[in-house]
């Protein structure tokens, strides 16, 4: 983690000039702390009500509660293990936790999110001291006028905003072999399980940071995988919400058509809790304006029971899974039948192999037109468009493209608009497989309410020269449809976790959330990372 001082000495090191860097003092060294991930952390693992017990017994305070968190962000973030998880701290935090801590006492609280720290992806518009970037240099200066729609309606419930956290740079839309969890301006985020493998992303300091205790919650955002792939790697539960139920407006996009922020927890409750504050309509972002015909209180229908009678589609056909995943699969199906789910087993999806190519014409279209649109709104950074992001870092390419190209991005500067038709047909087709011909077919052949499939295969080792190696994705069809998908912990393979995804038909995150919920009271799969530097040799998966 780096604040804005600390990153204006490296520009300034580097020769560069970016604004907003210039009368930024000069950084405080940080207090001498304990940098062992194993040292007594007295918020570890709390959730949300837990949190709120003890502000409402007078034990803790908001400002305790966000120091405690600072100091182990100090501990484990900047030395220890150095996770690279948090990118920036909000100034403020201590001062928002403290009018937060006098409305308690005077009597008032906001819900069940006041006083508790959220972080949340550095691409979430904050019109506070804090940068929004994208992990780049390149947009580095003066912060967002307005804070994102998800932002204000956090501030409102009375959540104290920690902190941004790093992501793939430009969530992970600049090259094709680059590394997840990398971006210039935070560096490569790290495992916290075994610490050389990597934490999947783009969303990849926020789930690193949730599972890791450097906050109790976090913001991410998904266009494909973006929550589900690092929240499977780190243990976590992970939600990809309908897209419209969450507004984007003053989010740095990638594809409109996909794009989505969404809540990241280390449990289905707390996901639920903070997904009741980010839902709703928002005059700025169309795609939301039915958002509030569809919010509901998230929390209401979760229960152990929650499995039983549900009509579950088993899909086993959508990757290749190392045998360890596949025999966890296996143990994660037995214990739905003892939960008194029904198996429908197996549930094909005979269209998924066509998403990814028409996906990528999507997105390549899609995020010149998107991306255009949200820096015309930013003032005071070192760029206005696609096309001067593409020269800015051709000119400071020691500290951009070291580690890989912007090949996408050049392809998306290359692309037409969203007139042509090859990008009409592409999003036509992706939309048909994904839905009508898809999640949609199926549910209806099968006459299922939810599909389940193995989220993730265990990580591979980080690797900046060739970059990432999925061998197993099957976030792309809840993806590409905009619908809904979860996943929550299945257990672990040598050390590194894997999750289940459930997936659903549009709008249905309470059900997703109460089987979730369900198959998480069953199992209690969830376990904190031991933060290995790497697996014994012979032993990795």
């Amino acid at each position: 983690m780096r604040s804005l001082p600390a990153l204006c000495m490296t520009i300034a090191a580097a020769a560069l000039s970016v604004t907003g860097c210039a009368t930024a003092p000069p950084a405080t060294p940080p207090a001498p702390v304990d940098t062992s991930p194993t040292a007594p952390f007295s918020l570890h693992e709390a959730g949300i009500a837990e949190l709120q017990r003890r502000m409402e017994s007078k034990e803790l305070t908001a400002r305790t509660i966000v120091q405690l968190y600072l100091d182990r962000i100090a501990r484990l973030d900047d030395a220890g293990p150095e996770l690279s998880a948090v990118i920036e701290i909000n100034p403020d935090a201590l001062t928002i936790a403290d009018a937060l801590d006098a409305e308690r006492a005077a009597g008032k609280v906001r819900g069940p999110l006041h006083g508790v720290p959220v972080l949340l992806k550095d691409t979430i518009d904050t019109a506070d001291a804090m940068q929004t970037s994208a992990g780049s240099l390149a947009l580095v200066g003066t912060p967002a006028a307005q804070d994102a729609a998800i932002v204000e309606r956090l501030r409102k419930a009375g959540a104290v905003v920690l902190g941004k956290t790093n992501l793939s740079e430009w969530s992970n839309f600049r090259s094709t072999r680059s590394t997840s969890g990398w971006s210039a301006r935070g560096g490569q985020t790290r495992n916290p399980y075994v610490l050389d493998r990597n934490p999947c992303g783009s969303s990849s300091g926020s789930a690193v940071a949730v599972a890791a205790n450097l906050a109790v919650v976090a913001v991410g955002t998904e266009t494909d995988g973006s929550i589900l792939c690092p929240a499977a790697n780190a243990a976590i539960v992970g939600l990809k919400p309908t897209v419209g139920l969450v507004s984007r407006s003053g989010t740095i996009p990638l594809a409109p058509s996909l794009d989505t922020p969404g809540p990241m927890a280390r449990s289905v409750t707390d996901t639920a809790v903070l997904l009741n504050a980010l839902a709703g309509s928002d005059s700025r972002d169309k795609a939301s304006w039915d958002a509030d015909k569809h919010a509901t209180d998230y929390t209401r229908g979760l229960a152990v029971d929650g499995l039983r009678g549900v009509r579950v589609g088993v899909v086993r056909d959508y990757a290749e899974f190392n045998a360890d995943v596949a025999a966890a699969f296996e143990k994660a199906i037995a214990r739905m039948l003892d939960a008194g789910a029904a198996l429908v087993d197996p549930v094909k999806l005979p269209n998924a192999g066509k998403l990814d190519a028409l996906e990528m014409t999507v997105w390549t279209y899609e995020f010149k037109t998107a991306v255009n649109a949200y820096l015309a709104t930013r003032r005071g950074v070192p760029i206005a468009n696609l096309s001067e992001l593409i020269a800015w870092n051709r000119a400071h390419p020691a500290q951009e493209l070291g580690p890989f190209g912007q090949e996408l991005l050049e392809q998306a500067q290359a692309s037409g608009t969203l007139n042509d038709r090859a990008y009409k047909q592409a999003l036509a087709s992706l939309r048909r497989y994904a839905r009508k011909d898809g999640v949609d077919a199926a549910m209806k052949k099968y006459k299922i309410d939810v599909l389940v499939v193995p989220s993730n295969n265990p990580s591979w080792v980080t690797d900046p020269v060739n970059g990432d190696r999925f061998t197993a994705v099957t976030s792309t069809i809840a993806a590409a449809a905009g619908y809904p998908s979860i996943t929550v912990p299945l257990g672990d393979v040598r050390g590194l976790p894997i999750g289940l995804t459930f997936i659903g038909p549009a709008w249905s995150e309470a059900k997703l959330l109460r089987y979730a919920y369900a198959f998480e009271q069953a199992t209690k799969a969830r376990r904190p990372p031991a933060f290995l530097p790497t697996i014994a040799s012979g032993a990795s998966p």
